[in-house]
């Protein structure tokens, strides 16, 4: 599996920032491939979701479903489907706000993109963890 590790600093409350990002819907602001969030179901964990994400032109679709929660400190979800990832939010209280740290492995569709393709999407999704990072922290600081 690939492996994304961001942190930073956000200069919000830890309460608002956990609760965004522990409202699956929110994606939709800071992740920039992501295409459609619907059908979510439940609270905490064992809440689901199903989900589009576009590399390189190519739809994706899958679901998503929380697997360890615990209020303003830790929140995990599993993707399943055209990529399986999981996803590790933890958040820390700190003076200037909230520290976050995202921790994200995933497998490359490769049987879909191909193996050349594969190391451009390992590329591309660096970029992109920052973007997401750079979108939480302005949304959240706006």
């Amino acid at each position: 599996m690939a492996k994304i590790v961001r942190d930073t600093l956000i200069k919000a409350p830890l309460e608002k920032v956990f609760s965004y990002l522990a409202d699956p819907k929110n994606e939709l602001e800071w992740l920039p491939s992501l295409t459609d969030v619907r059908d979510v179901v439940g609270q905490g964990v064992g809440k689901k979701w199903e989900w589009s994400y576009k590399m390189f032109g190519i739809s994706f679709k899958g679901n998503s479903e929380v697997t360890e929660q615990v209020d303003n400190e830790k929140y995990v979800y599993k993707t399943m489907g055209s990529i399986n990832s999981n996803w590790t939010f933890s958040f820390k209280k700190e003076d200037d706000g909230a520290r976050l740290n995202l921790d994200i492995e995933y497998t490359v569709p490769v049987p879909v993109l191909g193996k050349v393709a594969e190391k451009l999407a390992l590329g591309q999704n660096e970029k992109e963890a920052n973007l997401a990072i750079d979108n939480i922290k302005s949304i959240l600081e706006g």
